[in-house]
């Protein structure tokens, strides 16, 4: 998925913004949005130029970018601060009144978050929109990068070579910048808890831990090279910036960590932050796009936990499992050995073949419920080896525009015992097709304002993506499969914990002990999972908590449809009016569900 911090982590040019601003004076409303969405997005790549390498659009007169970073500085976070203002005094410039159609709900849909951002920068001294903690065991230029460049980053040419040099030595300054914003956040009272420490300084040896010449940052740039016969000394060069530049700011970075242990609590909540109940509001109203409260997130958790549980009890009853607790007979599928691959490369390379053999399956059934289907391919990737302690399960990465990278669905294989073969189908539905690659590619692949082509909202993001999950069920996906149908149960219910256990650390004061009981009580996965889902929710506040939200929100709008449409309810025209508008907050998409029923009724 797109990353908000990627994308806003830039700074404008004001005598540049005022003379656009003057220009499109004169415009008619639809037009000055559109012309500022454009240069909005202008100035974004002109300061997050991996984002325009990202999205394949680090050429022409952008391609100076493909050797840049972005500035990950106080400074820049300032400046990327002074963007969003000026966004959204331009935005507010524009007479909203005059939009109609989908340029209204465009100019809805970017001004959603630049308030949300504005709102988050004004109020709180640490961190960026819902994150609490600049580096830790799942965000930070050590974890991101070495992918990036490996994956991402083109090497076509000498010229891409010398790029990919360049960025290659821009990683150390980017490892000093973020341990600037570190200590400031921290000096404003935003420590990660220990637990975060430790998860994050083991990933960082793991990065360290490798030969200058042997590891992934060089490794890459020699296979690359070779492959397209770029001469050059390109492994000696980079195994040099590795030890003379990346590895003493990684040096430096580790030992910054190391020296918030001896003060770091146990407590994953960010109640225990400055104004932290206000954080985690803020951070819930970001996620989901809602005002729901910790204590109603709570309750709908409760209550989803309790409908999956009742639904696979019913089909583990149907098939033989009678005894025990539901979460103890979900314990005892994931420890049965008839559904584990084995913990081998080998065996990690067959899981992947099998879900490719799924994708295949459910790619054939797709002209039966949606009319329009993504152009851009997705293939099935290893999370990278030096990540995947700290990782989640599974997730997606979207395409480049200029169609030279296909989606990538990425899955954590660090320990076979946590993926069992009931749980992959729902995986690969949730993160391929027809979840995020579907509703990303389609996105990408509109007509819509870049911004909103590339733009994401969790709760539509996410929501359609466990929607896409309970669809598999509707599309036959598991007529002779029980086992993986109660993976998708299992994963509903996930969701529904997900509401329980996020609300329950960041509102409720509940330890992290707490709430990895109830996660692995409940759904009874192993508890090397649950820690590392766990974790994952005490640095994300509130993003676990729009998968469910969203699902339920999609699908009541569904019901909408039906009914007000009756025989003439198209389950093809009803995706269409989803996935062609771009990730929307979902009061916008009820709008647009709404507009698209009067179409029909006309």
């Amino acid at each position: 998925m797109l990353n908000r911090r990627q994308m806003l982590a830039t700074t404008a040019a004001i005598g540049a913004t005022a003379v656009t601003r003057n220009a499109s004076a004169a415009l008619a409303p639809a037009a000055q949005a559109n012309g500022l969405y454009e240069t909005y997005m202008n100035e974004v790549f002109a300061l997050a130029p991996e984002f325009a390498t990202t999205l394949g659009l680090d050429t022409g007169a952008k391609a100076g970018y493909r050797a840049k970073l972005s500035d990950h500085s106080l400074a820049g976070r300032a400046r990327s601060q002074a963007l969003n203002t000026s966004m959204l005094q331009r935005l507010k410039a524009i007479d909203r009144k005059a939009l109609t159609g989908l340029d209204a709900t465009n100019y809805e849909a970017v001004l959603y978050g630049i308030d949300q951002e504005e709102t988050a920068a004004k109020r709180f001294a640490y961190g960026d929109l819902g994150l609490p903690y600049a580096v830790n065991q799942l965000n930070g230029s050590y974890h991101d990068l070495p992918d990036f460049l490996d994956s991402q980053q083109p090497v076509e040419s000498k010229e891409d070579a010398d790029a990919y040099l360049a960025r290659l030595s821009g990683f150390a300054t980017a490892l000093d910048q973020e341990s600037e914003l570190v200590r400031h956040d921290v000096a404003a009272g935003a420590l990660p808890p220990d637990f975060v420490i430790a998860g994050t300084l083991k990933q960082m040896g793991a990065l360290r831990g490798a030969a200058p010449d042997k590891v992934v940052l060089v490794a890459s740039l020699v296979r690359r090279t070779q492959e397209k016969k770029i001469a050059g000394t390109w492994g000696a060069d980079a195994a040099k910036i590795v030890a003379e530049k990346v590895y003493p700011a990684l040096d430096r970075q580790i030992a910054l960590f190391e020296s918030f242990k001896a003060k770091a609590v146990h407590d994953g909540g960010v109640w225990r932050l400055p104004d932290g109940e206000a954080f985690y509001a803020q951070s819930l109203a970001n996620q989901t796009t809602t005002t729901m409260s910790p204590a109603e997130v709570h309750k709908l958790g409760l209550e989803v936990v309790g409908d999956c549980t009742a639904q696979i009890n019913t089909i583990m009853n149907a098939n033989g499992m009678t005894k025990g607790t539901v979460g103890e007979r979900l314990q005892a599928m994931f420890a049965d050995a008839k559904f584990r691959y084995p913990n081998t490369d080998e065996g990690k390379d067959k899981l992947i073949t099998d879900l490719n053999a799924k994708l295949a399956v459910v790619t054939k059934r797709l002209p039966d419920y949606f009319a329009t289907l993504p152009k851009a391919p997705v293939v099935i990737k290893r999370i990278p080896p030096y990540t995947e302690s700290g990782a989640p399960g599974g997730y997606y990465q979207n395409a480049s525009l200029d169609g030279k990278r296909p989606g990538a669905y990425y899955i954590n294989l660090r320990d076979t015992a946590e993926v069992p073969s009931w749980t992959l189908p729902t995986l690969t539905y949730h993160e391929a097709i027809p979840g995020h690659h579907m509703q990303i590619s389609i996105a990408q692949e509109t007509n819509l304002p870049l911004i909103r082509r590339i733009g994401g909202y969790n709760a539509y993001v996410e929501g359609w993506a466990l929607y896409a999950e309970e669809l598999a069920v509707e599309m036959g996906l598991y007529d002779n499969d029980p086992w993986g149908h109660i993976g998708q149960l299992h994963d509903a219910m996930m969701r529904g914990v997900r509401l329980v256990v996020d609300s329950g650390m960041h509102a409720m004061r509940w330890s992290r002990e707490k709430a990895v009981a109830y996660y692995t009580g409940t759904l009874g996965d192993p508890e090397s999972g649950a820690i590392s889902e766990i974790e994952r929710y005490c640095v994300w506040p509130g993003q676990a908590c729009g998968y469910m939200i969203g699902k339920r929100k999609i699908l009541a709008l569904r019901e909408r449809t039906k009914t007000a449409l009756g025989g003439k309810f198209d389950i093809k025209a009803f995706h269409d009016a989803v996935l062609k508008s771009g990730a929307l907050p979902l009061d916008t998409l009820a709008e647009v569900i709404d507009s698209s029923i009067a179409a029909v009724k006309v």
